[in-house]
C-alpha cells in the first residue's frame, strides 16, 4: 500500500486565517495569505511587529481552534481506505498536544498514532508529500519522490504539481501521472 505524507498547517487545517486574524487585530493591519509572496511572514507585517509575528504560533489554544480546509476531512476519509496516511507536521513544542487533540477530534480514523512531528520531512519514508512549505517541497523532491504543493503565493517558485483544494488533490491521485509513479 502506498504512503501519503500530509502536512497539517495550511494543508489540512486553516492556520493562516486564524494566525493573520490575531495579528491584524493587534496591529490594525489587513494581512492575508494572498499577500505572502515568500515564506518569511515577517516581511509582510508592520515593522513594529517584525519577528513577533511568530509569537502567535506559541499562543495556547491557537491550534486547537483551527478549522479544517474545505473537503479535507471527507477526502482524507476516502483516501484512508486505499493509502497509508501519515500526518507530518512541524511545530513549536507547545503545540504538539493541541495538534494531537485536533487530529483525534477531526480525523479519528487516522489518529494521533499516525502523526510525525519533524522539520525534516524529506527523511520520512513515503511515496508522496502534500505540503505548502517551499523548503519541504524542494527537499522532498530532491529525494526523487513526488512532492505536491497546496497552492499558495509563497510557494509558487517551487516546480512541483500544484493543487488548489482537496477535491483537486483526490482527482490528482487518480491521474495516470500518479498511477505510473506509484
Amino acid at each position: 500500500m502506498r504512503t501519503l505524507l500530509i502536512d497539517m498547517d495550511s494543508v489540512i487545517c486553516d492556520l493562516m486565517s486564524e494566525w493573520h486574524h490575531r495579528y491584524n487585530k493587534d496591529y490594525g493591519d489587513n494581512l492575508t495569505v494572498d499577500r505572502l509572496k515568500c515564506w518569511n511572514s515577517e516581511k509582510y507585517v508592520k515593522p513594529e511587529c517584525g519577528m513577533k509575528i511568530y509569537d502567535y504560533l506559541k499562543e495556547p489554544g491557537l491550534f486547537s481552534h483551527l478549522k479544517p480546509l474545505p473537503h479535507a476531512v471527507e477526502v482524507l476519509k476516502r483516501l484512508y481506505k486505499d493509502y497509508e496516511i501519515l500526518i507530518v507536521t512541524s511545530s513549536v513544542s507547545s503545540a504538539f498536544a493541541e495538534k494531537e487533540i485536533w487530529v483525534e477530534k477531526h480525523l479519528p480514523f487516522i489518529g494521533k498514532h499516525n502523526m510525525i512531528f519533524t522539520h525534516r520531512k524529506n527523511m520520512i519514508v513515503g511515496d508522496l508529500l502534500f505540503d505548502d512549505a517551499p523548503h519541504n517541497l524542494k527537499e522532498f523532491s530532491a529525494t526523487g519522490r513526488l512532492a505536491v504543493a497546496m497552492d499558495y503565493p509563497y510557494n509558487r517558485d517551487v516546480e512541483v504539481p500544484r493543487i488548489g483544494n482537496w477535491l483537486e488533490f483526490e482527482r490528482f491521485l487518480q491521474t495516470e501521472a500518479w498511477v505510473e509513479i506509484s
